[in-house]
């Protein structure tokens, strides 16, 4: 059993579908041997803990850990065109800060 067949259902969860979106789930369904309610949310969940996956933090073995760190000590360059594209008024009305420490006002 999975953890999600363990807590208690208390909510209920609606959508709605295509009748051919509901012929591939209700295939999917048989074909993974469970019910309607387990396969919705061991799927939904899953996806749902992979968009946030990359919005909430990401997890890094020892030597993926150390291969971030010595890029992140590396001293910054200056990439062309940055500056140029930094000072560049945002499209959408906003003006970026200048990648120059010196030139932001401190608030």
């Amino acid at each position: 059993m999975d953890a999600t067949s363990t807590r208690a259902r208390n909510r209920r969860l609606e959508v709605r579908a295509t009748a051919e979106d509901r012929q591939l789930i209700d295939r999917a369904v048989a074909a993974s041997g469970t019910d309607l309610t387990g396969f919705v949310i061991t799927d939904l969940r899953l996806a749902a803990q992979q968009v946030l996956a990359d919005r909430e933090g990401f997890r890094l073995d020892a030597e993926a850990l150390d291969a971030w760190e010595r890029i992140n000590q590396r001293p910054a360059r200056s990439l062309k065109g940055l500056r140029a594209l930094m000072d560049h008024p945002s499209p959408i009305g906003s003006t970026l800060a200048s990648a120059d420490p010196k030139s932001r006002r401190s608030g």
